[in-house]
């Protein structure tokens, strides 16, 4: 999608912090973390939100939880604990209007937000 930031993320046209990119998904730091740890992991095939997972594309959604315990192996929390989030449409506080999943730790006692 044109408009879409996390596309033009994808693409390189936005620059980020990338920790991990493969055929499927790409993960980077948050730009405003809510946490010591805070990534952002996406689909590269623009799937608008959780509601929008079909058959055909869960294949995106999947490759991400597969990867996800490298990513935070990556970041160093697989040890001491992360939280995954999805906010799916505006009362969940979703802003970008593209499926991601935050992966947030890094902090002592489950208090991530």
């Amino acid at each position: 999608m044109e408009d879409c930031l996390f596309c033009k993320i994808i693409s390189g046209e936005i620059p980020s912090s990338k920790v991990y990119e493969d055929d499927e998904i790409y993960a980077f730091r948050d730009i405003e973390p809510q946490a010591p740890v805070h990534a952002v992991i996406v689909p590269k095939t623009h799937i608008s939100s959780a509601n929008g997972i079909t058959p055909e594309n869960s294949r995106a959604v999947a490759a991400i939880f597969e990867k996800i315990p490298a990513i935070a192996r990556e970041l160093g929390v697989d040890e001491s604990g992360y939280r995954i989030v999805n906010n799916c449409g505006a009362d969940a506080g979703q802003t970008v209007m593209h499926l991601h999943f935050h992966l947030l730790g890094g902090t002592q006692g489950g208090k991530l937000y």
